[in-house]
């Protein structure tokens, strides 16, 4: 899959206000996907996102087993979010940024976290797609989903369930990700909605999430 594929069926997006309409559903969380690469993604998009922003965001990114406390403190240098790891059984909270802790699969119920040392899918835990298909049953076109920079397909097939249940589907535009072929896989399988450069991604979420950052 080459980066020109995806952008063939829907053309990038560079700015949400090139979609004056507004939004009907009122969304209630948001889940990240990325892997190669991502650690530099979601610093961009996270540290962009207004003060005022409280939709909870909970993130499956690849990382290796034995990175534990590291990753959570290295994203909480560079952002006014409360940064953690994900607890099993943890309510969520407006303001979170949760992240699926290393070689644990990260489910989300309604309003709820929890973790599952299931085996690995596609040779990954944290598993993408583990992730977006819970989100999906709990909150359906309450949902939206972002599929980052990475170097295999996983997310696809979440990204997918998620689509089929009324959500939105965000990836990040493959030509300016660091490893394109996680965002292209999405692209190739779902009718996404948006595809977008990295630096517009923030501005995107908080243009459709307009009562969470005005705080209505």
């Amino acid at each position: 899959m080459t980066a020109a594929s995806p952008r063939s069926r829907l053309s990038v997006v560079s700015s949400p206000t090139t979609d004056n309409r507004q939004p009907t559903t009122s969304y209630e969380l948001i889940v990240i996907g990325c892997s190669l690469g991502g650690l530099h993604a979601l610093e961009t998009i996270i540290g962009a996102l207004p003060k005022d922003f409280c939709v909870p965001i909970v993130v499956a990114q690849h990382r290796h087993k034995n990175s534990r406390e590291e990753l959570p403190a290295y994203f909480r240098r560079s952002t006014h979010f409360n940064v953690v790891d994900a607890d099993d059984k943890q309510w969520m909270e407006p303001g979170h940024v949760y992240l699926a802790p290393a070689d644990y699969h990260l489910l989300v119920e309604r309003g709820e976290l929890h973790l599952s040392v299931d085996d690995a899918v596609r040779h990954s835990r944290p598993s993408i797609d583990v992730l977006f298909e819970s989100a999906a049953d709990a909150y359906g076109p309450q949902l939206i989903s972002v599929v980052l920079t990475g170097s295999n397909e996983d997310g696809a097939r979440g990204a997918k369930w998620i689509k089929e249940r009324g959500g939105i589907v965000v990836v990040q535009d493959p030509a300016t990700a660091e490893a394109p072929e996680m965002p292209a896989a999405v692209a190739a399988m779902v009718d996404v909605d948006r595809i977008l450069p990295l630096e517009a991604i923030a501005a995107f979420l908080a243009d459709v999430c307009p009562a969470a950052v005005s705080g209505k």
